[in-house]
């Protein structure tokens, strides 16, 4: 079947693995930006390389996370598994494995954590009031002329607020109201101010902001007295506070979010440039043309940056880097394996050792020498036992066999002078003496004429 589709098809419109999973990539990494998450951290592992890799888990999912070395460097606590984080980062894909994981740029520690559940509890809570509807959102003034910016008077944020204002000329009225920006009671003071702008009136314009700090630092804006504050002021109000990508309940439920305060600034200075009825109506025909052309110049300019953006160095710096982890903890593996083992081989050598030392050999041989020395005792003595009890035996055959035994029964031995048994009557004529032994003793006999004795 296999054989027969490429004939109908062609080699040539098959994909390799490779382009496969490369077009995977570039769809997932430019169609899924940056973002915050949270979760709780599990398997968690540092590399030598000083890497870090983990989980990033919650009730029903776990995303694969890892800080390279030079974001995890500037973390301000300690990364372990249990701990409950918020991360930074940007959707990747690693081709060798074929598997998605987050790049984290930057960790809040699990304290920031619990503000941050905090905040989302009220940014719902806030939400399904209605108090972010767009309904709810009161234009800005097109040349605002007398400005009330609710801050702190000793902070960066109102020098550059104020600098970018005369950089663009801008010829209005700016009342600093002061208020504390950070601390326990800073939501009050902030409370306070607006309260007192709201009724001093005359304002076209409130701005509240302040510049960029942690999460705890820019708390105050959270507060949930001043998001209420904030939704029901009858001046149309910006929020100006931190940075990019810093947000507060009050960037929600104000009727223009600035992402800095120098950026408010340049929002109202820019309405006040050269406000002419006759541009007006030709303003919207250049911004509708100018929507479009940075439409689709943000779509080219996304299409290239994702094809730069998977061609730089950066990002194959750090493919290479994710490969050498990898091979890193393959060869510790087996490097661990075989120090398992060759401890293994040792141990039974030094057992095999143990049981050739000479001290134990020689206890041995010892022990075996007076076994074998008790089991020869006792088989001579058995052998002797027998010995004697079979000579005995043969003592009492040979006594019954002896010429002795034979006299005692009657029997006599008749031997010639010299001394020579007389075995046969024949020799009887030629002895003229013979002598008889008894069983207690010997005599002499003379042989008669007729041969007898």
């Amino acid at each position: 079947m296999s054989n027969s589709f490429l004939a109908q098809f062609g080699e040539e419109e098959t994909c390799t693995v490779s382009d496969y999973t490369r077009r995977i990539k570039r769809l997932l990494e430019g169609s899924v930006g940056p973002e915050w998450i949270k979760g709780e951290v599990s398997n968690f592992r540092r590399q030598a390389s000083g890497h870090l890799y983990f989980s990033l888990k919650d009730e029903g999912a776990q995303l694969p996370v890892v800080i390279f070395r030079g974001n995890a460097s500037g973390l301000d606590f300690d990364l372990d598994n249990g701990v409950e984080i918020v991360v930074y980062g940007e959707l990747s894909v690693y081709e060798p494995h074929g598997r998605y994981q987050l790049i984290a740029r930057s960790a809040i520690a699990s304290g920031q954590g619990r503000l941050h559940r905090e905040f989302e509890r009220l940014k719902k809570k806030l939400f399904e009031e209605g108090l972010f509807d767009k309904e709810r959102k009161k234009p800005l003034p097109l040349a605002p002329r007398r400005v009330a910016f609710i801050t702190s008077p000793s902070g960066a944020a109102i020098q550059d607020f104020i600098r970018i204002l005369k950089r663009r000329g801008w010829s209005g009225r700016l009342t600093v109201v002061p208020a504390k920006v950070q601390g326990l009671d800073a939501s009050k003071s902030l409370q306070d101010a607006l309260s007192l702008v709201l009724k001093v009136g005359g304002f076209d314009l409130i701005v509240l902001g302040r510049g960029g700090g942690s999460l705890e630092d820019m708390w105050c804006f959270n507060d949930e007295m001043l998001a209420r504050a904030l939704s029901i002021s009858p001046i149309p109000t910006i929020s100006a506070v931190g940075h990019e990508i810093d947000f507060s309940l009050a960037d929600f439920v104000s009727d223009v979010r600035a992402e800095t305060p120098s950026a408010a600034a340049e929002l109202i200075s820019s309405a006040c440039i050269d406000v002419v009825s006759r541009i007006e109506y030709a303003r919207y025909a250049i911004v509708d043309q100018a929507k479009d052309g940075i439409a689709l110049s943000r779509r080219n300019l996304g299409d290239w940056a994702m094809r730069l953006k998977a061609a730089s160095p950066h990002r194959s710096l750090e493919t290479a880097a994710l490969r050498i982890d990898e091979l890193s903890s393959r060869l510790l593996s087996v490097l661990t394996r075989e120090l398992s083992r060759a401890k293994g081989e040792l141990n039974q050598s030094k057992l095999a050792f143990s049981r050739l030392r000479p001290d134990r050999v020689t206890s041995e041989c010892r022990i075996r020498i007076n076994e074998l020395g008790k089991r020869i005792l006792d088989r001579v003595e058995r052998e002797l036992a027998l010995a004697r009890h079979g000579l005995i035996e043969t003592s009492g055959k040979f006594q019954s066999l002896s010429p002795k035994a034979t006299l005692k029964r009657g029997y006599a031995i008749l031997s010639e002078e010299d001394g020579k048994t007389l075995s046969s009557v024949a020799r009887l004529s030629k002895s003229k003496r013979l002598r008889a032994t008894l069983s207690d003793g010997g005599t002499w006999l003379r042989v008669d004429k007729s041969g007898n004795p």
